[in-house]
């Protein structure tokens, strides 16, 4: 099948800076489609236009409606950075597309900085809270960043100087890859109060002050890092949660009965491309749920109010199912075992007897695995330190075939 939809990425170069075969298929086309930048960037000449609506995808039934003549997509670098590219191959199938990338913002950063691109974390504001960034901010971390805006260096800096990592350099890319290019270069701690240009790239050398706390990705995060009201999985058992329910990318959790919310946001920590979902009756807790979300890096968080079982006829199967409360509520387990997909994993943590009763039936019923995480931690004794235990929790653990 010949491509009917070619995605032409284009730089601040222009046409100009296009291949023969990207610009054949930009003149080539009956219709153009893009944003007002892009489209200034062909000279006008009586050929159809689509201007991008808000939402972009109000266009794409305009775009289907005029196959098979040929329709050039005009993006920025490499639409499948972050771009339009990927939006488009969810409604058209790859084989009626033809996709011409030009630099990215990324490649082009680096070739100006030095930076090799596998070393660095790609991330972008654009359409999205900068309190995404704070689970990539680690020391010696570098990060490029598509901007929102004008506004997103600065709001980038101050979320740097918050987590005590003023002394990390940020760059702003301004315009890459045009006539107008430019550098700046600052401290997030002295970061100026200057005009920024709308089309700016951002990087990021990120260094920590003396004593800053460290937040892996990696689970476990110390208790101390996340707002609660006493019901909180703690730290060590919260490691061994997330062990057996093993986050992997693009699959979701079910958090039921999420207290503050611990276990699904150490999912998404660990798994930045999953998605979570952590149900909560109380709204109290739900506030405490969204605080951490956006305390640490996962404001993507769906937080749900309700109870279970109930609530979660609503939500979309799962991967995963983490039950931190309601363990001995009547169909909690059936309910979350009926809609998790194949494949799926199951755990459940309990602290009472009614509870390992209870996860002592469902192994009974389906298999699994029981376990017994008892925690001792030293704590001053008078003079002296002592072993003082938490209590002890019982963890039942089990994959659906």
């Amino acid at each position: 099948m010949t491509p009917w939809l070619s995605i032409v990425g284009i730089g601040e170069d222009g046409l100009d800076g296009l291949s023969a075969a990207a610009r054949a298929l930009v003149e080539g086309a009956e219709v153009l489609v893009g944003g007002e930048r892009h489209l200034a960037m062909v000279p006008e000449d009586g050929r159809r236009r689509i201007v991008w609506p808000k939402p972009l995808r109000a266009a794409f039934d305009e775009i289907a409606a005029h196959k098979p003549r040929r329709v050039c997509v005009l993006a920025t670098g490499d639409p499948l950075c972050f771009g339009v590219g990927r939006m488009l191959l969810q409604r058209f199938p790859i084989e009626e597309v033809a996709i011409l990338p030009s630099p990215s913002a990324f490649s082009l950063a680096c070739a100006r900085l030095g930076w090799s691109l596998p070393d660095v974390e790609t991330l972008t504001v654009h359409g999205r809270p900068v309190a995404a960034l704070q689970s990539f901010i680690q020391p010696g971390a570098r990060l490029l960043i598509l901007s929102a805006g004008s506004e997103s260096p600065a709001a980038v800096a101050a979320l740097l100087r918050e987590r005590r990592y003023g002394r990390s350099e940020v760059t702003v890319l301004e315009h890459l890859g045009g006539a107008k290019e430019s550098l700046r270069s600052s401290t997030a701690e002295d970061w100026p109060d200057d005009p920024v240009a709308e089309l700016n790239s951002i990087a990021v050398d990120c260094r920590a002050e003396p004593g800053t706390p460290l937040l892996p990705r990696t689970p476990g995060l110390p208790d101390a890092a996340f707002r609660h009201d006493g019901q909180l999985t703690k730290r060590e058992v919260r490691a061994a949660t997330l062990a057996a329910l093993a986050p992997v990318q693009g699959q979701r959790l079910w958090d039921v009965g999420a207290g503050c919310g611990s276990i699904a946001v150490e999912w998404l920590r660990a798994a930045p491309r999953a998605e979570a979902v952590a149900l909560e009756r109380r709204s109290d807790r739900m506030a405490l749920i969204a605080e951490n979300a956006q305390a640490l890096g996962v404001p993507r968080l769906a937080v749900v109010a309700g109870e279970a079982p109930a609530a979660l006829a609503e939500l979309e199967p799962p991967d995963a199912v983490f039950i931190g409360g309601g363990a001995t509520v009547p169909g909690v387990f059936e309910a979350c075992w009926a809609a998790l997909r194949p494949g799926g994993r199951l755990v459940a943590n309990v602290v009472t007897l009614e509870g390992e009763a209870a996860l002592l039936r469902w192994r009974q019923e389906i298999g699994g695995a029981l376990t017994r995480i008892a925690v001792s931690r030293a704590e001053p004794v008078g003079g002296f330190l002592g072993w003082r235990p938490l209590m002890p929790v019982t963890q039942f653990a089990a994959a659906k075939s």
